[in-house]
């Protein structure tokens, strides 16, 4: 009897364990036979769920696509705040008709997820795309994997289910066919009113025996509005006293754990996340008299944001290739190699942090830059001065540069030393942070040994040793003032630029239209570029020098603000708004 009972015993527990059942349909969708082009851009629905999946930044890099694409289509008006669970989102895919073998076209969207670890194709399908495919599926479309002996750091294709409206859909003015996943507790009729179609629609479409966790294709002629909470506001920052107190409290509790979590966090550096948290609620730009600068930071450019660079991941092996096993002549200096990669020459910068399994380095991968430093180019270089626009541009690439590093990585890494002698040139002024020789990852931590360069380094660094990305931002700033200025980040006499800016133009807009000429370049003044443009630069270093880090902006608003200048918006390059940054482990 208890043989018998066992099995039985089992199988119940399994089904009450499971979350919900599998669908039937479990390696995909054929091909509409008549769709009118091999594929088409349409939406799948998706629901936030967390704990790593409540910022759009997240779902973004889960997706591969710019915030504002999710934000505008799913009634969103903030880029930043914190989602609530299981808040509805329309996700932008491209949906083509591909050939898997001889015999089976299937429907879906190529989605590139690179493996972490104790990543199955079962969990990343289920827990992470919320059965908008299967594994079987997954299996299907990557016949050389093997799904029990995964790589991390390999490369996977995930297929989102989607199609693409038929000859007589079209006709019938349907535009998408919205991919849902059919929930325990949906009814046909549900899903009909949520979308605002008819229940004949959807079974024209799916036929009625749809299952739960099958995906649902729902034809609408035009994306439904979603109903959205009001944006979260950002309660985390109190008073000056609550903040000193918790640094001091966090000072206590940091020295008694630090070693451990270093220890227990090391470990996982080298393992890209596909999704980030992001901080709650948005930063204003500057002060509450600064009316300018709280309506840049309002009014973000959603389509600026499609420009922004993806990274790319290259294996240890294709960076041994490239440098002939890191030979030593290969070496530039110090640590940085030479190296070819798929016919372009590179930098390639080794770097001692326990972040690799195999050897406890990391590697950062540059363009090979031919114009060396900012700060050359800007206070020693005799060749032509670098105009506002290209000026413009540096400061848009550094941003962008920062602003991987600051939102894209888990943990965040700190540059800790942004200044111009640290932003390289390439043969087209296009600009690359370098040195992360002083870089540490996570923030908001509180360190004893200073180290830095004067005239770069934030306040609350120098007096209290607080590691934050708002100290690359501010750093930033005196960048920013750099560019506008000519002149070097302490002058002679040992005074901080920043410090004569700040006394400058810190409050009261008014005082820019007669100031700035002052203290903006010869070079620029010669040149007659456009003082608005300046003047929103100057607006947004001064947010920058903000001696409240709470009260400086994050990298994602200073790249959009520094994107509304007339002088940049249209004269954007082909390839986006800023090289490409390469993160190597």
């Amino acid at each position: 009897m208890t043989l018998t009972l066992l099995p039985i015993l089992f199988l119940f527990f399994f089904q009450l364990s499971s979350p919900q059942s599998l669908p039937s349909n479990t390696t995909g969708y054929a091909c509409n036979s008549n769709q009118t082009a091999p594929s088409c851009q349409t939406y799948v629905f998706f629901q936030a769920m967390g704990p790593n999946q409540l910022d759009l930044a997240s779902i973004g890099d889960l997706f591969n696509v710019s915030r504002p694409t999710i934000a505008k289509p799913s009634n969103l008006t903030s880029l930043t705040s914190p989602l609530s669970p299981n808040q509805p989102l329309f996700i932008p895919v491209t949906c083509s008709c591909n050939s898997v073998n001889t015999t089976t076209n299937l429907s879906y969207a190529k989605l590139n997820y690179t493996i972490q670890a104790g990543d199955t194709f079962y969990i990343v399908s289920t827990a992470l795309f919320h059965n908008l495919t299967t594994y079987q599926a997954v299996e299907i479309v990557n016949p050389t994997l093997v799904p029990t002996n995964l790589t991390i750091g390999e490369d996977v294709i995930f297929p989102i289910f989607c199609k693409c409206p038929t000859d007589t859909q079209l006709q019938n003015q349907v535009r998408y066919l919205i991919s849902y996943v059919f929930q325990p507790s949906d009814t046909i009729a549900a899903i009909a009113s949520r979308f605002g179609v008819t229940v004949n629609s959807i079974v024209e479409a799916n036929g009625d025996g749809i299952r739960p966790s099958e995906t649902v294709f729902v034809p609408v002629s035009q994306l439904p509005v979603l109903t959205q909470p009001a944006p979260t506001v950002n309660t985390s920052v109190g008073g000056r006293s609550d903040r000193r107190r918790g640094e001091v409290i966090g000072l206590g509790i940091g020295v008694g754990i630090c070693g451990v979590l270093l220890i227990l966090m090391g470990g996982l550096l080298a393992y890209r996340e596909s999704w980030w948290k992001k901080r709650a609620g948005k930063n204003k730009y500057a002060d509450a008299e600064s009316k300018k600068l709280d309506k840049v930071g309002e009014s973000l450019m959603a389509d600026v944001s499609d420009c922004l660079d993806k990274y790319e991941v290259y294996k240890i092996q294709d960076l041994k290739e490239a440098t002939d096993g890191f030979d030593e002549r290969r070496l530039m200096g110090g640590s940085v190699y030479k190296g070819c990669l798929h016919g372009k020459q590179y930098a390639i910068k080794k770097m001692k942090w326990n972040a690799y399994p195999e050897d406890a380095n990391c590697y950062l991968v540059y363009e090979y830059l031919e114009n060396g430093s900012l700060y050359t180019q800007l206070h020693q270089s005799k060749k032509e001065k670098l105009s506002w626009k290209t000026r413009l541009r540096i400061a848009v690439d550094v941003a962008n540069g920062l602003q991987y590093i600051h939102e894209h990585t888990r943990p965040r890494v700190v540059h800790k030393d942004v200044k111009s002698g640290n932003i390289l040139l390439d043969a087209n002024m296009r600009a690359k942070i370098a040195n992360f020789g002083l870089a540490k990852s996570g923030c908001n931590a509180i360190t004893m040994h200073i180290v830095g360069t004067q005239g770069y380094i934030a306040p609350e660094y120098l007096s209290d040793g607080v590691v934050s990305t708002k100290m690359d931002v501010f750093s930033f700033g005196v960048v920013l003032l750099e560019l506008i200025s000519g002149r070097e980040a302490v002058d002679d006499n040992g005074k901080a630029l920043w410090v004569e800016a700040y006394e400058i133009f810190n409050g009261i807009e008014d005082k820019y239209k007669y100031k700035l000429g002052d203290f903006m370049d010869d070079v620029l003044l010669k040149e007659s570029c456009s003082i608005d443009s300046v003047m929103n630069v100057m607006s947004i270093a001064i947010a920058c020098l903000h001696k409240d880090p709470s009260r400086r902006p994050s990298t994602v608003d200073i790249v959009y603000a520094l994107c509304k200048s007339d002088d940049l918006f249209y004269d954007l390059s082909e390839d986006g708004l800023s090289p490409r940054q390469v993160l190597a482990r």
